[in-house]
């Protein structure tokens, strides 16, 4: 079992920066791959990025890509996302999930956080 605490959101201008971060309990956390995930009002859950259980490899959507770097740290059972030049459309539920595989899909990942709000502003 892992439970996983997203904090880091808040309120923030376009062309801002935001870094979240996503921490675990146990002591398996270097054995899974993470993703994050958003979801806005009347959208369904969107994948952004995965990291592998090293963080030898990474994954992107399209959306984010170039703006969003995910990253890890296995002796603090943590990932981040740092995103960067934020729009008004990036304004959302953040959350980040663990999973035995870092694929876009979220049926793959077994544990989900609570989400943290990202409200970027005009």
């Amino acid at each position: 079992q892992v439970q996983l605490v997203e904090s880091g959101g808040g309120l923030v201008q376009a062309g801002g920066s935001l870094r979240l971060s996503c921490t675990a309990s146990g002591r398996t956390f270097s054995s899974y791959a993470m993703g994050w995930f958003r979801q806005a009002p009347g959208k369904g859950r969107e994948f952004l990025a995965a990291i592998s259980s090293t963080g030898g490899s990474t994954y992107y959507a399209d959306s984010v890509k170039g703006r969003f770097t995910i990253s890890r740290n296995n002796a603090k059972n943590t990932v981040y996302l740092q995103m960067n030049s934020l729009k008004p459309e990036d304004t959302a539920v953040y959350y980040c999930a663990a999973g035995q595989s870092g694929t876009s899909l979220r049926y793959d990942y077994d544990f989900w956080g609570q989400g943290t709000q990202v409200t970027v502003s005009s």
